[in-house]
């Protein structure tokens, strides 16, 4: 992670500021170069479950190839297979539908969809059986990369924006997007940090302070 990063977000947002300071510097995970299609899999593996079982059941869905499930033998693999792997049924036939997406030539291979607009990603990619734009979301920052991405969607985000300022309620998934303007263009790393502010507050590791406003963006009136 970039130290620009982390000053941008200290100086828009003393909030969240406190937990950078409290939390140290986040990287990414270190992962080697893999196809969207690839991905896309795991995502969907990924799916509404924690991490440790959403890769225990992505670790048995490979094993069952003994390395990467190419389109076709995914597609040749039985049902009653990737369910005994973990799978949901819905699971099984997204991962299928993106199977018989790159056999037929449909999905976009890492040269395009590296330099592919955000918008156009989410048109294209959305109309895959399962994937959303949670999915979409989660292949930009983990596969491509991208610095400004918010996942509005995503459950510890927003339960880490609700420690954050201190919200009784869960924030819509509208007003995480609308306060995080204030990150742009740095929102990716906002988002690590309001996944381990979520993780850490479960732990009740919370700066001692008294409920707080939102900061102000430009323009707001006191």
């Amino acid at each position: 992670m970039h130290p620009a990063a982390t000053r941008h977000l200290r100086q828009r947002d003393p909030c969240l500021g406190e937990w950078i300071e409290r939390i140290g510097l986040i990287e990414l995970p270190v992962r080697p170069p893999c196809e969207p299609y690839l991905a896309l899999l795991e995502s969907i593996a990924h799916q509404q479950l924690a991490g440790a079982a959403a890769r225990a059941i992505w670790g048995r869905v490979l094993e069952l190839f003994e390395g990467t499930p190419s389109p076709a033998r995914l597609i040749a693999l039985s049902d009653e297979r990737l369910r005994a792997a973990g799978l949901s049924r819905s699971k099984t036939l997204s991962m299928r539908d993106i199977a018989a997406k790159a056999l037929a030539g449909a999905l976009p291979d890492a040269a395009r969809i590296e330099v592919m607009p955000e918008a156009e990603l989410y048109e294209q990619l959305t109309q895959i059986r399962g994937v959303g734009p949670w999915t979409v979301d989660m292949l930009m920052i983990f596969t491509l990369r991208r610095p400004d991405v918010m996942p509005v969607t995503d459950y510890g985000v927003r339960k880490g924006f609700q420690a954050l300022y201190r919200k009784r309620a869960m924030p819509s998934p509208k007003q995480v997007l609308q306060a995080a303007e204030r990150w742009r263009p740095h929102r990716t790393t906002a988002a690590l940090y309001l996944w381990q502010i979520a993780a850490k507050n479960q732990a009740d590791l919370k700066p001692v302070r008294s409920r707080r406003r939102l900061p102000r963006t430009a323009g707001e009136k006191a």
